[in-house]
């Protein structure tokens, strides 16, 4: 049997939800082995890209075809308990709000069945001189494949 190497690391959207696994690794951590508070931060951008990418929203040829891209407006993360060294952690992404130029998501690392930390986050779509606009109509449809009872707000 040959040899067939890894793909990238990718989640799954089960009812609505997002969830994407990521191991806590030596570098996550301090000295004293638990997570550091960053990289909740870029576990959670993680997630969210991967989510973007699961229901086709390319934010990279947006960018190349000078669209705009999405931006982090607005943030507010709690943490509740650590991450230690080689902890597998689940990242659940859930789509709060739509609007015409911004999303609102809610985003919680778990650990079985522990919360360590819980982020609020809205990001802005905006042009490539950083100005806000209106969102590509197919990411608006791409996000009710996700939460098809979601409102689009103005």
């Amino acid at each position: 049997m040959a040899d067939v190497l890894p793909s990238p690391a990718t989640g799954s959207i089960i009812d609505g939800v997002h969830y994407y696994a990521v191991r806590a690794f030596y570098e996550d951590t301090d000295l004293s082995g638990i997570v550091y508070h960053a990289n909740y931060l870029r576990w959670f951008e993680r997630a969210r890209s991967d989510l973007l990418d699961r229901i086709g929203v390319d934010q990279r040829a947006a960018m190349e075809a000078g669209e705009g891209v999405y931006s982090v407006a607005d943030l507010s993360i709690r943490y509740r308990a650590p991450a230690r060294l080689s902890d597998t952690v689940m990242l659940e992404t859930r789509v709060r709000r739509i609007g015409k130029a911004s999303c609102e998501l809610n985003q919680r690392a778990m650990r079985d069945d522990t919360l360590l930390a819980e982020m609020d986050v809205r990001v802005g779509f905006v042009s490539p001189d950083g100005r806000p606009r209106r969102q590509p109509d197919a990411w608006l449809a791409a996000f009710k494949t996700v939460t098809p009872t979601l409102q689009t707000e103005s």
